[in-house]
């Protein structure tokens, strides 16, 4: 039986995808900053078996994913769906070294925590793996071009972006049978963008969908949903000196 451990599981994206897995027959286990909540969601979700409060942005956070790792008996694929930001058009410094703390030093922290798991796992087979490992993470559309409206959020998701392909590509260098899905969702109507005006909003279960679906047929980078995959394809191709003149904020 597969066991898939999704860091950030006690809202939104996250909640959805731990609770979609442990419908379809994988052992979960979750972690997150809110130990009431995992607690809840444990004891409530049949195959949701395991949980650790941890904060990503501690220097522990790895060595409390290792144990949590221990109590799962194992880990095949490690899903990361923590992150934070805001707009932030008045650029407060709280808000923006917040969240490059979260969804830079975390993210870098427990991915590569989980990376080296399973090379090490890897490493310790004497016989060749028939199944590779995998690594998910929400990154965002938001990495595509950079928003005036949330600089340090699209900063973290392009970084998110560059980063998870390296690691794509390390893994091959290495043969090492990790593989990569970086998962970018448009606009979701979770906590994260509560009382914004963002268009075209997807609803959290629907992209818990399209995040399992992208795993399960082995997806290396996704799109969530297709409208936003339009949308991408035309950012995309907007010149520098054009897009810094356009106004796109929720505000």
């Amino acid at each position: 039986m597969m066991k898939v451990i999704v860091m950030g599981a006690t809202s939104g994206i996250g909640l959805e995808v731990a609770r979609l897995f442990a419908k379809r027959g994988y052992t979960v286990g979750i972690a997150g900053r809110r130990l009431d909540k995992l607690k809840e969601i444990t004891g409530k979700t049949t195959g949701i078996v395991a949980y650790r409060q941890i904060d990503v942005t501690d220097d522990d956070a790895p060595e409390k994913l290792l144990k949590l790792i221990d109590e799962l008996g194992g880990m095949d694929i490690y899903f990361h769906s923590s992150g934070i930001g805001w707009q932030n058009n008045l650029l407060d410094e709280k808000k923006e070294i917040d969240t490059v703390r979260t969804n830079g030093l975390g993210f870098v922290r427990m991915v590569d925590a989980a990376f080296n798991w399973f090379t090490a796992r890897a490493e310790q087979c004497t016989r060749k793996i028939e199944t590779s490992f995998r690594i998910a993470c929400i990154t965002s559309i938001a990495g595509t071009k950079g928003l005036g409206a949330a600089p340090a959020y699209s900063a973290t998701k392009r970084m998110q972006n560059h980063y998870l392909e390296c690691l794509s590509q390390l893994a091959r260098m290495r043969r090492l049978p990790i593989r990569i899905t970086d998962v970018r969702p448009g606009f979701v109507a979770t906590d994260l963008i509560s009382g914004s005006s963002y268009p075209l909003q997807l609803k959290a279960d629907d992209v818990a969908k399209g995040i399992v679906h992208a795993i399960e047929k082995k997806k290396e980078v996704v799109t969530i949903d297709w409208h936003y995959a339009i949308l991408v394809f035309f950012w995309r191709i907007i010149p520098r000196w054009l897009w810094v003149r356009l106004r796109i904020t929720s505000k």
